[in-house]
């Protein structure tokens, strides 16, 4: 719909953050997100500066009857946090945090990244659980759930949640925890985007580094069926303070690789030990083991610096498409399928991962919050990356046919930030068995579905 400039007159009038049309020269910038597939034309982009910048946009968008989306750190795949035609929340100036080293708690604000995060708390040497992609946005991973290097030890993201201050769809600003609002702080916990605009984040945090023992032991693909078996077996026994993610794809040309590998197919094993790395030495020598390495790159390093390691490979502006699956063990038929994947390639660029959780994420009642799938060991990612939209067909064609052949030794849950756009049929799967009571809570903070550009749960 049209919006009439006197309306927006008014709004800008008492807006204090910036305004953002199209035909302003930081137009076509501010609707750039990290997957450069989509390219969606909103209305007005609003970067919010205060909590009643939000409360302002919230209500402009609710009273005139306009699509509404919300950008945190801009990274969703499905692209969220764009929309055609309406108003674009944009939160990426909100980004301060506070630290109370004694209590061991964080506040910060819903625009911030995670390095934003990690930069607060590890000059206290402490850290919750986030990504492995420095750039993503703090809201966005913690809403779906969020897991990384210090799940096994710590839980999910939102296991170590404490609060939440959130606009509500009916302009109002409320705390969430589990004493106020506690069926939205229940909510919030892994329902993605669905209940309102959270301004502030409270986190509990745990002692870590500021030094990890961390890194990469990469093996050529020839050997990739035994290294599998091995690290199925390895991780059965690994204790808690111990990740290790197992990554195939085409070789980088990293530093310690010999150049005559760069280019081929690889596994690698990427590990943290989130403890006195004294101690993680002899844990980790295993690993090393599993067949003849190419290569490896293992040592103490700064925890912030092994959060940035994969920055490099997952830049903004490519092209990427992604699949996912749950797994609660790792088969033999899935190994050959991986490795059959991975020989079939469309772009270099593009890799499947077995990200492993477990541990302290499977110890909460799978209806203690919104994110249900506490028995998933691991969770797969099959991440097509490519540069040119002329190989769209082809590269999303790969991750499809593998996504298909996995699917038989999946679980059957998977992680709603790795839903694509074409992929709303699977929002029950996200949830599974928390669907039901998500929709009740959705009918009574969001009763119209104003927060819908996202994986959606319609209000009972």
């Amino acid at each position: 719909m049209k919006l009439q400039s006197t309306k927006i007159d008014a709004f800008k009038g008492k807006f204090r953050g910036e305004v953002v049309s199209p035909g302003d020269e930081a137009y076509d910038d501010a609707r750039k997100i990290w997957n450069a597939m989509i390219d969606k034309h909103p209305a007005l982009i609003v970067r919010c500066t205060t909590p009643s910048d939000v409360v302002l946009a919230v209500n402009f968008a609710r009273d005139n009857g306009l699509l509404l989306a919300v950008r945190g750190g801009g990274h969703n795949i499905a692209g969220s946090a764009m929309c055609d035609d309406g108003i674009v929340i944009d939160l990426s100036q909100m980004k301060a945090a506070s630290v109370d080293p004694a209590a061991r708690r964080v506040t910060i604000e819903g625009g911030a990244t995670l390095a934003d995060l990690d930069a607060s708390t590890q000059a206290h040497g402490l850290a919750t659980p986030l990504g492995i992609n420095s750039t993503t946005g703090v809201a966005g991973l913690t809403l779906g759930g969020g897991f990384g290097w210090l799940s096994r030890k710590h839980g999910m993201t939102i296991d170590n949640l404490e609060s939440a201050e959130v606009v509500t769809a009916a302009g109002e600003v409320v705390r969430a925890s589990n004493t106020e609002h506690p069926d939205l702080f229940w909510a919030l916990r892994g329902g993605s985007g669905n209940f309102g605009v959270v301004t502030h984040f409270e986190f509990h945090l745990h002692p870590v580094g500021p030094d990890v023992l961390s890194g990469l032991i990469v093996y050529p693909i020839s050997a990739a069926k035994s290294v599998l078996r091995q690290y199925r077996e390895f991780l059965a026994q690994a204790p808690d303070a111990l990740s290790v993610w197992a990554v195939l794809r085409q070789a980088p040309p990293l530093p310690f690789l010999p150049e005559e590998v760069h280019g081929t197919g690889m596994i690698a094993l990427a590990l943290l030990y989130a403890g006195d790395p004294k101690l993680g030495e002899p844990l980790i020598d295993p690993l090393r083991g599993f067949g003849t390495p190419l290569g490896e790159h293992v040592g103490v390093q700064p925890y912030i610096a092994w959060q940035q390691a994969f920055d490099p490979l997952l830049t903004p502006g490519a092209r990427n498409y992604w699949k996912s699956h749950n797994f609660s063990t790792l088969q033999d038929g899935l190994f050959d399928a991986v490795i059959e994947s991975i020989e079939n390639l469309p772009s270099p660029q593009c890799e499947i991962f077995f990200g492993a959780i477990g541990g302290a994420t499977t110890r909460p009642a799978p209806e203690s919050a919104a994110y249900a799938h506490r028995d998933a060991q691991f969770v797969m990612n099959v991440h097509g990356r490519w540069q040119e939209q002329a190989d769209d067909e082809r590269c999303i064609g790969w991750a499809r046919e593998f996504f298909k052949a996995s699917a038989p030794f999946a679980s059957g849950g998977v992680y709603v930030n790795f839903l694509t756009a074409d992929e709303g049929d699977r929002v029950r799967s996200a949830y599974g068995p928390n669907y039901d009571r998500l929709a009740q809570v959705k009918r009574t903070y969001d009763p119209d579905n104003l927060f819908r550009t996202n994986q959606n749960i319609q209000p009972a």
